[in-house]
């Protein structure tokens, strides 16, 4: 499929819904206390920038705000519905920190893509799912690499298909993990150029980084995290100065980058 044989995305409707409702979340792991109060909202067409230093609860409290991890007290909603079978989780898309497209299955970019299509206990593919399997990775500037074994392309290249897997279900949320770390500059600039055009269109993003770079101008409001409390939620802030040296880490010593693969049943949307 060529760039100019893709449909039109539609732009969202410009009205101020409720997308992210968290309240006194707490979330412990392994009698570690990570998160400690955390309230957040985010409304419709934002896009919220969550920094922090390593081992702040950036990457525990997005995976509780999808159901990935469990709290140990408060509540999560999206789109007005407590975590569970009622949210439409068709509107949300995940993209996890620095996880390998390969993990465990030897698959195409198109199939591991339109596994994004299944949610929830949908077991069969939608009609015309190749299409949008392909329109997405085109999204992505990956449409020619449709064919090939995700253990073939560049680790670049494997988070674009990651992206373009939330990306298929054209989710009115999307919810990305550090999604360009560790990655090279050409899909870091391909990256910042789909992200633009969602922007455009009003969809909601809420992105942790680990610096905003040529991010800033799409950010609307920055969270910052510290020690599992928020200290920050407003006017965008530059990250901690340590997440530009060389050698810092940003997988949180607390936390598997494996687990919530997506190619694990949509770590557990849904259910």
């Amino acid at each position: 499929m060529t760039a100019s044989a893709l449909p039109t995305p539609v732009p969202r409707p410009a009205t101020r819904e409720q997308v992210i409702e968290a309240r006194d979340l707490h979330v412990t792991l392994d009698s570690s206390h990570i998160l400690r109060g955390i309230d957040l909202s985010v409304t419709s067409g934002e896009v919220v920038a969550l920094l922090g230093a390593n081992g702040s609860g950036k990457s525990t409290l997005v995976r509780a705000l999808v159901g990935i991890l469990p709290a140990s007290r408060g509540s999560v909603s999206l789109y007005g519905k407590p975590l569970g079978p009622a949210v439409p989780w068709k509107r949300v898309g995940y993209v996890p920190q620095r996880v390998s497209a390969t993990t465990g299955v030897p698959s195409t970019a198109l199939e591991v893509v339109s596994s994004g299509l299944l949610y929830g206990r949908q077991i069969r593919m939608p009609r015309g799912a190749r299409a949008t399997a392909l329109d997405a990775l085109a999204r992505v500037g990956l449409a020619d690499r449709a064919s090939r074994a995700v253990s073939e392309l560049s680790g670049g290249q494997q988070q674009r298909v990651l992206i373009a897997r939330a990306l298929v279900r054209d989710p009115d949320l999307l919810v990305l993990d550090e999604p360009v770390a560790g990655v090279d500059r050409h899909s870091q600039e391909a990256f910042a150029a789909t992200l633009t055009g969602l922007v455009e269109l009003g969809t909601t993003i809420l992105v942790v980084l680990h610096e905003l770079g040529s991010f800033a101008p799409l950010i609307s409001r920055t969270v910052v995290l510290q020690h599992g409390t928020k200290v920050h939620d407003g006017a965008a802030l530059p990250a901690a100065p340590d997440h530009a040296w060389p050698g810092h880490d940003h997988v949180h010593p607390h936390e598997d980058p494996l687990e919530g693969s997506p190619l694990i049943q949509d770590a557990g949307f849904g259910s």
